[in-house]
C-alpha cells in the first residue's frame, strides 16, 4: 500500500487548481466547488426545466383571451392531448436518436407508408387486421435498418441518408397506391374486419366506466341521450404516456442509456471504452421507424382509411417538440420529460388558437420563433455545462 504524503497531495491538488484555471482553496475558507446548490437551482439546470416553463407561460396566455373556458374544458383538454400525443409518440423517439447524435427525416413518410402497407394488406391481399399491422412493422423494421446501416457504414450525415428516404417512402406510398387502387387513398379499411379487438387495441378508450358515472353525477358535460362528450381517455395518449415512461427509464436507468448518452456526447471515445455506437445507432433508427408505424396504424384505425399525404413536415414538428423539450441538436444531452412538455405546448397551442379566433395562419410564425428561442436557450444551457456551471 502507497502511502501518500499529505504536502505532496497538497502540492499536487495545488498544481492541478492552477493547470485549470481554478482559484487555490483559501486557508481556513470554504472551497466554492463544494458549496451546496440550492434545490431551486437545481431544478433550473434540469433540461426540461425551460420546456415546463414555456408550457406554464402558454397555459396563463391563453387563460387571458378569450375562448379559454372551452380550450380548458375537459372536452377542450382531451382534444390538446390528444394532438399532443400524436406528435410525442413520434417525438419521444426522434429525441432519443438526436441525443445519439443523428436526425431521421423520414418518419413523416413512414407514416404515410405505414398507413399503405396497412391498407393494401388489409384491403387487397386479404389479411387479417393483426397481420396488415404487423407487416407494417416489419416494413418499419427493416427501413429503420437500412437508415441506420447505411449511416454507420458511409458515415454520411443522418440528414442527408434519411433525407433519401423521405423521398423515396413518399414516392412509394403515392406509386404503389395509385398503381393498385388508382387514387391515393385507401377508404373503408375497417370494414367486415373480423377482429376489432386489434382496432380497439390502437382507436378505442379506457376507463369509459368512470366517464360514465362521473356523467350520470353531472360532473362532466353529457349530451341529450346522457352519453357524456368525453367518453374515455383516448389510446392513443395511453401509448405516448407509456412510451415516455418505458423511454425515460431507459435513459436514466439503463446501460443502454448511458451509451445513448455517450454516442452522442463523443462517438469517438465511446467507441474505445468499449460503447457499441453502431448497434445503438442502429436500434434507435429502427425505434423511429416503429414509432411512426404506431402512429400511422393509430391514425388508420381511427379514419378507417389511408391516406399518402399522411405524415407530412410531422419530421420537423418532432424536432421542434424534442428541441423545445431541452435536446441538444448536437447530441448527448436531453430528456424525453421535456419532449413531452415540447408535444403538450405545440397541442395546446394549435387548439389555442382555434379555440381563441386567432388566424390559424400565425400558427407556423409562432413555430418558428418558438424552434429559435429554444434552440438559443439550449445552446446557452451547453454552455453552461461546459464551463461548470457558468465558472470558465
Amino acid at each position: 500500500m502507497t502511502i501518500v504524503n499529505e504536502e505532496t497531495e497538497k502540492t499536487e491538488i495545488s498544481a492541478a487548481a492552477e493547470r485549470f484555471g481554478l482559484r487555490p482553496k483559501r486557508a481556513g475558507g470554504r472551497d466554492e466547488r463544494l458549496a451546496a446548490t440550492g434545490r431551486l437551482t437545481q431544478t433550473l439546470r434540469r433540461p426540461e426545466a425551460g420546456a415546463a416553463a414555456g408550457l406554464i407561460a402558454t397555459m396563463i396566455i391563453f387563460a387571458l383571451l378569450p375562448g379559454a373556458a372551452n380550450l380548458y374544458s375537459l372536452q377542450g383538454a382531451m382534444t390538446v392531448l390528444t394532438l399532443s400525443a400524436e406528435l410525442g409518440i413520434v417525438a419521444t423517439a426522434a429525441a432519443l436518436l438526436i441525443i445519439a447524435g443523428e436526425f431521421d427525416l423520414s418518419v413523416g413518410s413512414m407514416i404515410g407508408f405505414a398507413g399503405v402497407v396497412i391498407g393494401l394488406t388489409v384491403r387487397y391481399l386479404g389479411l387479417p387486421l393483426w397481420g396488415g399491422i404487423g407487416c407494417a412493422f416489419a416494413v418499419a423494421i427493416l427501413v429503420g435498418y437500412l437508415n441506420g446501416l447505411i449511416v454507420v457504414k458511409t458515415r454520411l450525415p443522418s440528414f442527408i441518408v434519411t433525407l433519401a428516404s423521405l423521398f423515396i417512402l413518399r414516392g412509394l406510398s403515392v406509386g404503389l397506391t395509385r398503381a393498385v387502387t388508382g387514387r391515393t387513398q385507401i377508404p373503408y379499411i375497417l370494414d367486415d374486419v373480423p377482429d376489432p379487438a386489434t382496432a380497439s387495441l390502437f382507436n378505442g378508450h379506457i376507463l369509459t366506466g368512470f366517464f360514465q358515472w362521473m356523467g350520470s353525477h353531472g360532473w362532466i358535460a353529457t349530451r341529450s341521450d346522457g352519453a357524456p362528450f368525453v367518453t374515455g381517455i383516448p389510446m392513443s395518449i395511453v401509448w405516448w404516456l407509456v412510451l415516455t415512461v418505458i423511454a425515460g427509464y431507459v435513459l436514466t436507468q439503463t446501460k443502454f442509456g448511458n451509451w445513448i448518452f455517450a454516442t452522442g456526447g463523443d462517438s469517438t471515445i465511446a467507441r474505445n471504452v468499449g460503447v457499441p455506437v453502431d448497434r445503438v445507432k442502429i436500434g434507435l433508427f429502427i425505434y423511429t421507424a416503429c414509432a411512426a408505424t404506431l402512429l400511422a396504424t393509430i391514425q388508420v384505425m381511427e379514419a378507417g382509411s389511408a391516406d399518402t399525404t399522411r405524415g407530412l413536415l410531422k419530421e420537423f414538428e418532432a424536432i421542434i417538440a424534442a428541441v423545445i423539450g431541452g435536446v441538444l441538436l448536437t447530441g448527448g444531452y436531453g430528456t424525453v420529460y421535456g419532449v413531452l412538455f415540447g408535444a403538450l405546448i405545440f397541442g395546446l397551442v394549435q387548439m389555442g388558437i382555434f379555440y381563441t379566433g386567432i388566424d390559424t395562419d400565425w400558427f407556423k410564425v409562432f413555430l418558428g420563433v418558438v424552434i429559435l428561442l429554444a434552440v438559443l436557450v439550449n445552446n446557452w444551457i451547453r454552455v453552461k455545462a461546459l464551463t461548470r456551471g457558468g465558472r470558465k
